[in-house]
Order: structure tokens, then sequence, then C-alpha cells
């Protein structure tokens, strides 16, 4: 029998449309360490992983998230409760209708380093943001926006979270989407090798905080067709989201935005080795 672990967190790539698949992946504490338990590509994907009966591999699809599903699957996998879900969008404690002080605090800290928010609106992400912040103070985890008390859902922004664990001067190349813009003067084989080695070196870092990142990512085909391409690139994000939410437990991470909404963005490395875990009470 599998024993609970010491703590775990669940990170999504959330979809701000109901037509995308979201990436879904879960952390958990042991003796051990920190080690990645499972990645799925989709909601479905994620559920199945939990249910014993499930036949096959769903296909990843867009639909409403069903958290208390969620969280019953991810408290299935981990054999322990959840502590913190950490979510890539928008989320507020009051209505959504445009930018907020948190994109604004993020994209001043940030934009320099090209990592500045995209700007929310009351369609997009609209009812998704709304649904997901609503059942997940059902299920008992409250937006946290200013510090952090597990049960807690919190929301994140993996760009200028890969800036500090990458300790990088600048945002990333790794969308799928954008490798032309990023890599205009060479053709497509060659921006496919470098999105793939960059792919490569992001689950190495990785790999540095949540032991398992490696063996659950295997590398990807440089010939792989657009939707596995963004299949692998959502797994990433939703890793990226779990490394947050440790960060937030263990005190590394610092909220940007006011007591409505905040984005949780890891410390700089070097600055966070007096860090104090913060599990559930």
């Amino acid at each position: 029998m599998r024993m609970g672990a010491r703590a775990a967190v669940i990170g999504i790539d959330a979809a701000w449309t109901l037509t995308q698949p979201s990436g879904v992946a879960l952390a958990i504490l042991n003796d051990e360490g920190w080690q990645l338990r499972v990645a799925a590509a989709s909601y479905q994907r994620f559920l199945a992983l939990a249910d014993e009966h499930a036949i096959g591999e769903p296909r990843p699809l867009g639909r409403m998230p069903d958290v208390r599903a969620l969280l019953h699957a991810g408290r299935t996998l981990a054999a322990s409760p959840i502590d913190v879900i950490a979510i890539d969008m928008p989320l507020s404690k009051s209505r959504i209708v445009g930018r907020r002080q948190s994109d604004d605090a993020v994209s001043r800290a940030y934009g320099g380093r090209k990592s500045s928010t995209h700007s929310p609106s009351e369609q997009r992400p609209g009812i998704i943001s709304d649904t997901l912040r609503a059942h997940a103070e059902r299920e008992g985890y409250a937006l946290a926006t200013a510090s952090i008390s597990p049960p807690a859902l919190i929301e994140v922004y993996p760009h200028p979270a890969l800036i500090e664990l990458a300790r990088s001067t600048e945002r990333l190349p790794y969308k799928a989407q954008k490798i032309r813009k990023y890599w205009p003067s060479i053709n497509t084989q060659q921006r496919r090798e470098k999105l793939v080695a960059q792919w490569r070196a992001i689950v190495d870092l990785l790999e540095t905080e949540i032991s398992g990142v490696k063996q659950m990512l295997p590398p990807i085909e440089i010939k792989a067709s657009a939707v596995e391409l963004k299949a692998f690139e959502d797994l990433l994000d939703a890793i990226v989201c779990c490394w947050v939410a440790i960060c937030a437990i263990e005190g590394r991470a610092i909220p940007f935005g006011d007591n409505t909404s905040a984005i949780w963005i890891p410390a700089p490395l070097d600055a966070t080795k007096n860090a104090t875990l913060v599990l559930r009470k």
C-alpha cells in the first residue's frame, strides 16, 4: 500500500476557453523530497489516472473544470490531502472586467524581462475563472492573496517563474506557437530543434526542484504533431505551476498584487535559503 505524502500540490495550466485542454500535474512531498506524482495533458486524463476502471487514454479536450473531481483524484493519487492548488489563470475575489493591480504589479517587475501579463477581460477567462474560484472555495480552498495558509488556491504565471528558475535575464522561448517569432531566420526543422532543446533545458531545471520530471516527460520527437507539441507544453506549464505552489508553502514565493488578486512568483533562488515550510493546519 502506498504511504501518504507529507504534503501535496496540484498545478493547472488552465485554458482561458472551453475549446482547449488544460494541463494538470500533481507533486508530493515525502521523506525523499518533492516528487512529481503524475502529469496529464487534460482534466479528463488526470481524472482517468485516478480511476482504476478507466479504459484507454482520453483524448485531450477542452471542458469546464470540476474542482471537486480534480481534488478527489489528486487525493487518491497522492494518498494525502491537497495543500495548494496553483492555477495559471487570472483569479480574483471580485469580478474581473479588465487589468488588475496584480497584472500591473507583475508587468512593472518583469515587463523589462519580456514577461508582462496578458490582459484579462470580462469574457476571457470570464466564467471559467469565476467557476474555478467559486468551486475551490466551496471545497475549502480560498484564494490566497497576501499570505498562504493551506488549504489554499493561488494564481501563478509560468513565464516569470521560469525566469527565476533559470536565473534568466528574460522570458524563455518555449511556446510552440511562437517559434517563427523566436527564430525567424532559420527553417521549420531548425526551429523545432531549438524548441525541443529549450524544453529539455526546462525539464532539467525542474528536475532539480521536483524529482521525477525527466522520467515523466521523456524527450519529444522533433516531428511530433502540433497537437503533441501543445500537449507537451501544457504539461511543462502545469509542472511549473506545481513548483510555484511548492515555493509558496515553503515561503519562497512572493504575491504580486493586492487583497483582491495576487500572482505568486518564486523569489530569486539565491534569496530563498532561509525558507520555512508552511503546511496544512
